[in-house]
């Protein structure tokens, strides 16, 4: 069977590589978000803009 000691070691390290891979997919489709921002165009006449920025 396996050791106590390693069983832990791999169950710390599975937690630290799942944890990795969960910050690393957020802060991709943070980047994606931002990245996929639609430039501001001139609305037609008489319609206001999608934002106040624009």
């Amino acid at each position: 069977m396996i050791d106590a000691r390693l069983q832990r070691r791999l169950a710390i390290a599975g937690a630290v590589v799942f944890a990795g891979l969960f910050l690393a997919a957020n802060a991709h489709l943070v980047k994606v978000a931002f990245m996929s921002q639609p430039d501001c165009v001139t609305p037609p006449p008489g319609k206001a803009p999608a934002r106040l920025s624009c």
